[in-house]
């Protein structure tokens, strides 16, 4: 059941009302305490404030610190205050000595050790409010709340959007590829001096039309290659014997000199490998070194 601001304002109303009666009747309590440990009437009236006071510091920096860290230090402060309290409390209802007496000394316990406990609980209080209570207003002031998230237009939308995507939008399964033959490409029409190494054939009637290449006419006039001739476009060399090479070096170098006998030389008017270019240099030279006188 959601509360409207009228039933909240009377809800915290109740709260503090409540809170306030129980502050009095521990009020009576920790004053009887302080005037039992030394303190004087204005004292002893002020010290259920350092007690409960901050206890009721300590819940509300509960409740405005998000920090985690933050938060747990605030509430084990408001627990350990709580059940200082408490404990000041039960030793009051124990020791009728107290009640009535606020302004006289008394012990707190027939026991000395636990009287020597509760003393130092008593007086250690103040000190403690003191410290704990400047830190955790040193944490409030210093807390910056994180940024609220801008909401998001059409949030139901695209809730249902994305629902509706992960869904199947047919009832039935997809239909398996349709696979289609592949169409025989015709064969490259010689261009120039190339000539097909094969015949054409016909394009299958079931395939559609394909339009024909524009080929341009052979030109007379001779073109300088501008690329690496394909193999086929070649024309065919007759292989040449060794004793075929040698004469026609022969010739060629005729009117060489002996230094101008290189291999590479011979190579390009030979044309011929550079192996075979080799040999021909050094059976020439040899030849050349005979006929010397």
């Amino acid at each position: 059941m959601n509360l409207n601001r009228k039933g909240k304002a009377l809800l915290v109303l109740a709260l503090v009302i409540v809170v306030g009666m129980a502050f009095r009747v521990s009020w009576n309590a920790l004053r009887d305490i302080a005037g039992a440990v030394g303190a004087d009437n204005t004292a002893a009236t002020l010290y259920p404030f350092v007690v409960d006071g901050l206890m009721a510091l300590a819940l509300i920096a509960t409740l405005v610190l998000t920090n985690n860290k933050d938060r747990k230090f605030a509430l084990r402060v408001l627990g350990t205050y709580t059940l200082a309290s408490l404990v000041l409390n039960y030793v009051h209802g124990l020791v009728p000595e107290l009640h009535g007496q606020a302004l006289d000394w008394a012990r707190l316990s027939d026991w000395d050790p636990a009287n020597y406990a509760l003393v130092l609980l008593a007086t250690s209080l103040p000190v403690g409010s003191i410290y704990f209570g400047s830190d955790l207003v040193a944490k409030v002031l210093h807390h910056r709340p994180a940024p609220i998230p801008a909401p998001v237009a059409n949030a139901e939308e695209s809730t249902e959007s994305v629902s509706n995507r992960s869904t199947a939008d047919l009832a039935v399964s997809t239909p398996a590829p349709i696979t289609v033959a592949p169409l025989r490409m015709p064969d490259p029409v010689a261009v120039g001096f190339m000539k097909p190494t094969l015949p054409l054939k016909p394009v299958p009637t079931a395939a559609p039309a394909i339009a024909p290449r524009i080929v341009a006419a052979a030109s007379t006039r001779a073109r300088r290659a501008t690329g690496r001739v394909p193999a086929v476009a070649r024309s065919p060399r007759p292989k040449r014997t060794p004793t075929q090479l040698l004469d026609e070096a022969r010739t060629v170098t005729a009117g060489w000199s002996v230094a101008e006998l290189t291999a590479e030389g011979i190579r390009r008017e030979v044309h011929t490998s550079p192996a075979n270019a080799r040999m021909l240099r050094d059976t020439l030279k040899s030849e050349r070194a005979i006929k010397a006188p």
